[in-house]
């Protein structure tokens, strides 16, 4: 291995001697993928945040990084990048996870992030739509276009089940019990979950099947429910744009995005009555310490109407 062999591997497929930036990138995001079984996002996530730290580094050796280096590059991104606490410990997570693997690979002698300490992040309620912001978008007219009627399906589906929407982009025919009203769902890290729908939902979604049979059935098509131009499977940006303009059309008022059906479906579940452990299996969370920031939706609410109601609030 030579300084002009760039750092690659051999044909063997064995590390370099002198692994460079790109190559430990590489084999990091390799591991997340197929040792830790996390999303394509999640590790699109982790790379990104890796390689700005590699830019700022500016051709510095990333295994000879000590503490004080990453102390300089977290205050550098935190005062001249502006990141938000948030931002700036999903920096820290980054960082952790890639020299812990460095360190278990026995690429470096000791963990330069061992005494990371975490930012103090507010926390913040989730932003959800109240039942009647509900209520207009989902008797908004389709605008009697199949794209229209996509777009009213995921609605329906987003609030019926609270999934992600990679989750709902991934769904494939065979995932769909339209008899029993389940979707099997894999969700983060290939885990995989049984998700209910109610009645509405599958009828609107047995809709959704009955147009994607007729357009694409004959055709070369993706095997995925959800359907765009040529019969490729649908894109996060179109999804996206589905929803924003049905809100357009519902005159709702207010910006929206995918994620934002999730909350709203833990939110009324938690305002119905749903205990913690349940809304836990339907959204596929790991934890139960995620899930319980909706347990506490209800006390936010009463704060904001006694500071709003009270005389000396």
């Amino acid at each position: 291995m030579t300084a002009e062999d760039g750092g690659r591997s051999d044909a063997s497929g064995r590390p370099p001697s002198r692994p460079d930036a790109d190559w430990l990138l590489s084999d990091f995001t390799r591991h997340l993928a197929l040792e830790r079984g996390l999303s394509k996002n999640t590790c699109a996530a982790y790379a990104s945040d890796l390689r700005d730290f590699v830019a700022w580094l500016a051709g510095r050796d990333a295994l000879k990084a000590d503490s004080a280096l990453l102390d300089d590059y977290l205050w550098h991104a935190k005062s001249e990048k502006g990141l938000s606490p948030a931002s700036l410990f999903r920096r820290m997570e980054s960082l952790r996870a890639f020299y812990r693997f460095q360190a278990a690979e026995e690429r470096v002698d000791e963990d330069p992030t061992r005494d990371f300490r975490a930012p103090r992040i507010p926390k913040r309620l989730p932003d959800a739509l109240s039942t009647a912001e509900m209520e207009l978008l989902l008797t908004a007219p389709d605008g009697g276009t199949i794209h229209g009627l996509r777009a009213k399906v995921m609605l329906e589906l987003l609030y019926a089940t609270g999934l992600r929407a990679s989750e709902v982009l991934s769904l494939k025919p065979e995932y769909v019990n339209l008899a029993e009203g389940w979707l099997r769902v894999l969700g983060k890290g290939a885990k995989e979950r049984l998700v209910p729908m109610h009645e509405r939902a599958v009828r609107q979604l047995e809709r959704w099947l009955r147009a994607r049979e007729e357009r694409w059935g004959a055709r070369p098509h993706d095997p995925a429910v959800f359907l765009g131009r040529g019969g490729r499977a649908l894109s996060r940006a179109q999804l996206w744009r589905d929803l924003t303009a049905l809100a357009k059309r519902a005159g709702l008022g207010r910006p929206v995005h995918p994620h934002l059906f999730r909350h709203t479906f833990a939110t009324h579940l938690v305002r119905g009555g749903a205990d913690a452990r349940s809304i836990q299996e339907l959204l596929g969370h790991a934890s139960l310490q995620t899930t319980q920031i909706y347990t506490h939706l209800d006390a936010g609410a009463l704060k904001r109407a006694h500071k709003k109601h009270h005389p000396r609030g």
